[in-house]
């Protein structure tokens, strides 16, 4: 089937080490616009830290990433974190979290700051009614939330969450289920996350890292198919193998139907 999207993100022979302890190896893959991507792989086997590199907050020792065809930190991205610390003694608003998400430096545009797409976000996670709260009262569900809406506040085209569901209650998962449902039409979204549940059906491919009797510190993409008869299963739907250690062509999405 021939792909109806672009390559959206570019790895290359990408190697990353913090000082000597090497985290990504001669790693190779490519994600294709409006990919719902899930990115799994054991503690530690640097699923934070590929997040970071497509964000930009990080730069490779060597090797080349595109996002868009665009170095990652010209890139207009959202980006919900694992956890956001903040200063208890300084009383910081859910409305002031959800604004910081405009703020040039973060998403990575000039971009004003919109009274209606903030009301916009913050409606669509059910947090309008929190806006004068200070952040550090609210319940893990709750933050969890407002992060989402600080990273959707500046309508961004590649959506990033890293255990976005981490100490979510079964009402707020459900709430960013709808959402993310909805964006994966037009966004291109990648997700670390343990609840294979919340996953599943969302997914349209698995990005598995970590190491393989090949080469250490691999990336893997598997393709979901959801309608063949394969002979392993990951996250409850069908899976096929695909090794970016080998040539594809840019316009294979990967993809069968």
């Amino acid at each position: 089937m021939k792909p109806e999207h672009k390559v959206a993100i570019r790895f290359e022979n990408v190697s990353f080490s913090y000082e000597k302890i090497p985290v990504l190896k001669d790693v190779s893959f490519h994600i294709h616009e409006k990919e719902f991507v899930t990115l799994v792989g054991p503690n530690g086997s640097g699923k934070t830290t590929l997040l970071k590199l497509i964000l930009g907050f990080l730069k490779p020792q060597s090797g080349r990433i595109t996002v868009f065809e665009r170095e990652p930190s010209k890139v207009n991205a959202g980006y919900v974190p694992q956890l956001l610390d903040t200063n208890t003694d300084i009383p910081i608003t859910v409305i002031d979290v959800v604004k910081s998400g405009l703020i040039n430096g973060f998403s990575r545009l000039n971009v004003k700051n919109s009274v209606k797409d903030i009301q916009r976000v913050m409606e669509l996670l059910d947090i309008a009614d929190l806006k004068n709260s200070k952040y550090s009262d609210l319940s893990g569900g709750q933050k969890r939330r407002v992060l989402v809406a600080r990273a959707l506040v500046s309508n961004p085209s590649l959506l990033v969450l890293d255990e976005p569901t981490a100490n979510m209650d079964i009402e707020s998962e459900r709430k960013l289920f709808s959402v993310l449902e909805n964006l994966k039409k037009n966004t291109t979204i990648m997700i670390v996350t343990h609840d294979t549940e919340f996953v599943s059906e969302l997914t349209d491919v698995l990005l598995c890292i970590g190491r393989s009797k090949e080469k250490d510190h691999n990336v893997v993409r598997h393709a979901l198919e959801r309608d063949r008869s394969m002979e392993h299963e990951l996250y409850g739907v069908k899976v096929m193998r695909v090794l970016h250690n080998t040539s594809l062509p840019d316009d294979c999405n990967c993809l069968k139907e």
